[in-house]
């Protein structure tokens, strides 16, 4: 290929066996070889066949050797000009002089011979220095000289055939090292123009890689994990849960369900680090910089019964998620599913339905599913005969308090009745009779809970949503059969245990310590007879049921989202995931990992107060929690949520107090007006009335005292609270 330039050459080899010449070259400061076809030379420029004689190569031995051929014996270190004109032709060159220790050669007339080379040179000709046209080194024989030599007698031939013989071998030997030595030296350059071309070709690919990706995703300052990350999910083979897989049943299902970039991650340039391979498996891209600031990837990778990729709707994820927990309430069992995850993540999505905005269309969510599946089953022939019940539920709990959302969000206590069963005291049940019924209470509860907040996710990121439908036997009040769908708190705000915020603090703790709670709770359900901490948070107190006897299922799902800045906390919704699911025989990728075992605790003497031996027994479910949690609750958290608790019971027992209070004083009031009334008559009993005032003085002042004692209490908790806060802080624990 001729690039239009001047470029000079040395010749180094003749080579009359293949008609070619040998030449070098200076490229860059390098020396590079280059082998020339001379016909090519010739067809070129053929003013220089006319000039070239016949030829005769001389062997070692001084015999000539006959060719047909015009190719001229050249010295070794002969040297010639090849250059090209900006239209890619050739034209003779110029004869030129140097100083060198070679003489030039001349032909039989004495002229200088000039001929042209083509080549590809890489640099401008004015770096190089002239070089002259070197010529044959001796005369070449005239044609009529190879007949005279031939024509000689044949007793002259047979008497030098033994001289001429041993001649001819060592010539033939000669040439052949000759050749081979030719031959490694083309071997060598064709080698390394290769490794070259190949080099260039692979800088080249490179180039356009990263052009493309570059063009395809213009000014992402991550689009190197991109590319890596691209480069890694090439060699996967994609094969995705579809809704014609078979559905299978676990009394633990884990599923995890990924959303797909949302408006803000697509325009802050947010890379997807989350790749679904497989129906039941997961990686995480987890993006690295090492101390020399080089950028790689850390592969995680998760098993679990289900994985959802973006492209999964509501209904495959109900299918094989909440559906098959349908029939177990309706053969008498406890059944709950729990949607968790982060913040925006998609569990409202996911349980309430699709939003339009701030609307939601509750239709296609997993609660609205679930009711029209309660009431297929009611119908159908196999329960009809159960003359059961319908009613539904919703409240949530926000940091460690139960409200009703059906109810004005009224607070509710949760109390264990003398058959050790957990009640909701006062909580709202409907009775609904069709589908539309349960979604008019679902968007009453969803409009009760996001009041007076700017969206939905902002208050459903700070409590727990509890949706129950329950079965009732007709004419009893005997439950058959309940099912609990929980919408979780974001986990992201179980970190605000050190938070400056008191009411932060506490939420984040009541969050941190309901997830732990229910996820030993889960792992007690598959280790039958295990001890369940279900009193260490209000979430599993009042699910008590639902981990408890033969008949019980459960699902959770855990809803990560895609984007590179939420890979830290998908990572941790992951690895809690895979805690719960770790319990599962079923499951083929679980190691064999044991948990500390906790033995229950003695049982409590009747003759101990209803309040003390509820909070010791917080208490010891709480030490339970942390002997199973060594690694996630630390002593001084530990001690933190152990004063929160405390604060809890506290706050609880001061409110119950100071409302007794405040009814007793509409009693005090109609009690002192009656005795006021008795001092109008002129001849009152004087005795009886200062007797009667100071009863009713000494109650009100004790009755106040004790309530004065609870609120100091109550008080000096909150100093506890806040001294084992500042302890998290200064130990640096999240």
């Amino acid at each position: 290929m001729t690039l239009g330039r001047i470029h000079k050459a040395v010749v180094s080899r003749m080579n009359p066996d293949t008609r070619s010449i040998s030449v070098e070259l200076l490229e860059n400061g390098e020396t590079k070889g280059k082998e020339i076809d001379l016909d090519g030379i010739l067809e070129l420029n053929p003013q220089l066949d006319s000039n070239i004689p016949s030829i005769t190569m001389v062997a070692q031995n001084g015999t000539n050797i006959p060719t047909t051929s015009k190719l001229p014996r050249y010295s070794k270190k002969a040297s010639v000009q090849a250059f090209t004109n900006n239209k890619g032709s050739y034209k003779g060159a110029k004869p030129v002089s140097r100083q060198t220790n070679h003489s030039p050669a001349l032909n039989g007339t004495g002229e200088v011979l000039s001929t042209t080379v083509p080549c590809t040179p890489s640099n401008h000709p004015p770096q190089y220095q002239k070089m002259p046209v070197l010529k044959p080194a001796d005369p070449p024989p005239q044609t009529q000289q190879l007949t005279h030599l031939y024509s000689n007698n044949t007793a002259g031939a047979i008497r030098g055939s033994n001289t001429t013989a041993v001649g001819a071998n060592a010539a033939a030997a000669a040439a052949a090292a000759a050749k081979e030595r030719r031959n490694n030296v083309v071997k060598e350059v064709s080698t390394l123009k290769k490794n070259r071309e190949e080099r260039r070709q692979r800088q080249a690919e490179l180039k356009e890689e990263k052009k493309a990706l570059m063009n395809m995703d213009p000014g992402n300052p991550n689009w190197e994990f991109l590319a890596m990350i691209r480069y890694y999910q090439s060699n996967l083979d994609f094969k995705p849960l579809r809704d014609f897989e078979v559905v299978e049943d676990h009394q633990i299902t884990v599923c995890v369900r990924k959303r797909p970039l949302n408006k803000k991650e697509f325009n802050r340039k947010e890379v997807d680090v989350v790749a679904i391979p497989s129906k039941n498996q997961v990686i995480v891209h987890e993006p690295k910089n090492k101390v020399d600031l080089t950028k790689y990837l850390e592969n995680q990778h998760f098993r679990f019964d289900c994985a959802f990729d973006e492209t999964c709707t509501n209904e495959t994820v109900y299918k094989y998620s909440a559906r098959p927990l349908v029939k177990t309430i309706f053969d008498g069992g406890m059944a709950t599913c729990f949607a968790y995850g982060q913040t925006g993540s998609g569990k409202t999505h996911t349980m309430g339905g699709d939003f339009h905005g701030k609307t939601q269309d509750c239709k296609k969510g997993i609660y609205a599913m679930a009711a029209k599946d309660v009431f297929r089953f009611l119908n159908s022939p196999s329960y009809s005969p159960l003359n059961l019940v319908v009613t539904a539920s919703f409240f949530e709990i926000y940091s460690g308090k139960v409200f009703d959302l059906l109810g004005d969000k009224a607070k509710l206590r949760v109390l264990e009745d003398g058959m050790q069963k957990v009640q909701v005291v006062g909580l709202t049940e409907k009775v609904v009779n069709t589908v539309d019924e349960v979604l008019k209470i679902i968007n009453d509860g969803n409009s009760a809970r996001t009041s007076g907040q700017t969206s939905a996710n902002s208050n459903s990121s700070r409590s727990h949503a509890v949706f129950q439908i329950v079965l009732r036997i007709s004419g009893l009040n005997q439950i058959h059969g309940k099912f609990s769908l929980i919408d979780l708190a974001g986990n992201e705000r179980g970190a605000d245990t050190s938070s400056a915020n008191r009411q932060t603090r506490m939420e984040g703790a009541e969050i941190n310590k309901s997830l732990l709670a229910l996820k030993e709770c889960i792992r007690a359900l598959g280790k039958k007879g295990s001890h369940l901490p279900f009193r260490a948070s209000k979430l599993t107190q009042v699910l008590k049921d639902s981990f408890v006897g033969e008949n019980t299922m459960t699902c959770m799902i855990a809803m990560i989202s895609p984007g590179l800045s939420s890979c830290e906390h998908s990572l941790n919704t992951l690895r809690y995931a895979d805690r719960v699911k770790e319990l599962d025989a079923s499951d083929p990728a679980a190691g064999e990992v044991h948990a500390p075992r906790y033995s229950p605790p003695p049982s409590r003497s009747k003759n101990i107060s209803r309040n003390l031996q509820d909070v010791s027994m917080v208490d010891d479910d709480l030490a339970a929690l942390r002997s199973l949690n060594e690694g996630e609750l630390s002593a001084d958290l530990y001690n933190f949520h152990e004063a929160v608790s405390q604060l809890q019971e506290q706050e609880d027992e001061m409110l119950d107090k100071h409302k007794s209070l405040l009814e007793s004083g509409h009693k005090w009031l109609q009690k002192e007006k009656q005795l006021l009334a008795m001092t109008k008559n002129v001849d009152y009993d004087q005795d009886a009335y200062s007797f009667q005032l100071l009863n009713l003085l000494q109650t009100k002042l004790a009755d106040t005292q004790d309530l004065v004692e609870t609120v100091l209490a109550f008080r000096k908790q909150l100093t506890t609270e806040e001294q084992f806060s500042k302890n998290i802080i200064r130990g640096g624990h999240r």
